[in-house]
């Protein structure tokens, strides 16, 4: 016999996936670090090659070609975004547990805080 999905268990399970979504990043970010140690870091000599009018298709572009290589640079980064992602994959795994729950007003508002957040992070906008 199944028992029923509890509030408790949502709470434990989101807790658990923040803390897991943080020990991940820094996990991820030290051995960057690690990394950008052991293979010398060198400030770029002239600052226009980090001209910040990029396009976004570049500096992705830049970023996974430089995690690719595995610099310890791109790494860190990897850490940030781990970071900065992990309370949209809470959200998305709260929606997911209010669904199981039947607790529709929660699916809603979950729905619409992951609306705005999914626009706030692919557009730019902070506000």
């Amino acid at each position: 016999m199944r028992k029923n999905f509890t509030d408790g268990d949502l709470n434990r399970s989101v807790g658990n996936l923040l803390r897991l979504g943080v020990i991940l990043s820094v996990v991820t970010s030290l051995i960057g670090f690690i990394k950008l140690f052991t293979e010398g870091f060198k400030m770029p000599k002239k600052y226009t090659s980090l001209d910040m009018g990029s396009s976004s298709e570049k500096v992705w572009g830049m970023f996974w070609n430089s995690l690719c290589k595995g610099e310890g640079m791109a790494i860190i980064q990897l850490g940030i975004l781990l970071l900065i992602f992990t309370p949209l994959v809470r959200i998305i795994f709260a929606l997911i547990g209010y669904l199981k729950e039947k607790d529709y007003v929660y699916v809603v508002i979950s729905s619409i805080v992951l609306a705005i957040m999914a626009i706030s992070f692919f557009t730019g906008y902070a506000h």
